[in-house]
């Protein structure tokens, strides 16, 4: 009978691992055939079959950059950016005490306080554009890059919150005892005991904040102009009603991705770590 069972734990070890297979080859064909897609001229590129076998040239990745006398995208790329990562710190110097107070000391009546935390996701996002634009627009905020940063840290923040609460109710009380038996301050407890053992989690609340913010287009698309334009409302400039375009669009929107990318695979150990933190107990 113990063969039997091992025999078959086997087998649903194989299925489940040619699934898992099956589904990363499925989400990864988009962004190879984008890739190759960006490699291709506009003719090729605009072909119904798509032509495997036509002849690669890098002229998407010349135009996107302006190399034939287009817009450069470097200032939108600084300002996704800035905006990203100022927006994501914010988020995590507000997010840690919140869920400090949230898991470790807790507040009264802090399971309504999560709940509120979560209901403002609830929101659709069209909903709150308008206000919004006033409210920029009569306070001399319109295509300012730090009023954005602002928007993406309040956007985040709820979600922050949610997510390091969970990682931070796995914090040891008796470490946070000890060190305020030995004289340590809140500020002190965050940054040197609660920070270093949550800090897969607090890695992957970083990661997560991060590509929200750098993929947002709908507030960045109204709300900037020129000067605060984001890399993801430069790409949809290449967009037009006449032309052809595929290509260009593929090559920008790779070299856009590629941040992303790179942070993910950068923190890919503690993003697993920091995910799975409180899955088991």
């Amino acid at each position: 009978m113990s063969d039997l069972a091992v025999r078959i734990g086997k087998h649903r070890g194989l299925s489940l691992g040619l699934v898992a297979w099956l589904a990363g080859i499925v989400f990864f064909l988009p962004i190879a055939w984008m890739a190759l897609t960006s490699f291709h001229s506009e003719a090729d590129a605009a072909t119904n079959p798509p032509s495997f076998a036509a002849s690669l040239t890098l002229d998407g990745y010349r135009e996107f950059f302006g190399t034939g006398g287009g817009a450069s995208p470097w200032p939108a790329l600084i300002n996704s950016t800035v905006a990203s990562v100022a927006s994501t710190v914010c988020v995590l110097l507000l997010a840690l005490p919140a869920a400090y107070a949230l898991s470790i000391r807790r507040v009264r009546k802090w399971t309504d306080v999560l709940f509120f935390f979560l209901s403002t996701k609830m929101l659709p996002v069209v909903a709150g554009l308008l206000p919004i634009y006033l409210f920029a627009k009569n306070t001399g905020m319109l295509d300012n890059i730090w009023f954005l940063v602002i928007l993406y840290t309040s956007m985040n923040l709820p979600i922050a919150v949610w997510m390091m609460q969970s990682f931070l109710a796995e914090v040891p009380v008796a470490v946070i005892e000890a060190a305020q038996i030995d004289g340590a301050r809140l500020p002190t407890i965050l940054a040197r005991v609660v920070a270093p053992i949550a800090l897969p989690g607090i890695a992957a609340t970083a990661l997560i904040c991060f590509i929200f913010s750098w993929n947002e287009l709908l507030f960045a698309r109204v709300l900037t102009g020129v000067v605060a334009e984001t890399a993801p409302v430069f790409l949809t400039g290449f967009i037009t009603s006449q032309g052809l375009f595929l290509a260009k669009v593929c090559a920008a929107s790779l070299v856009v991705s590629l941040p992303v990318l790179a942070a993910g695979f950068a923190a890919q150990d503690k993003l697993v770590q920091g995910l799975s933190l409180g899955a088991v107990k």
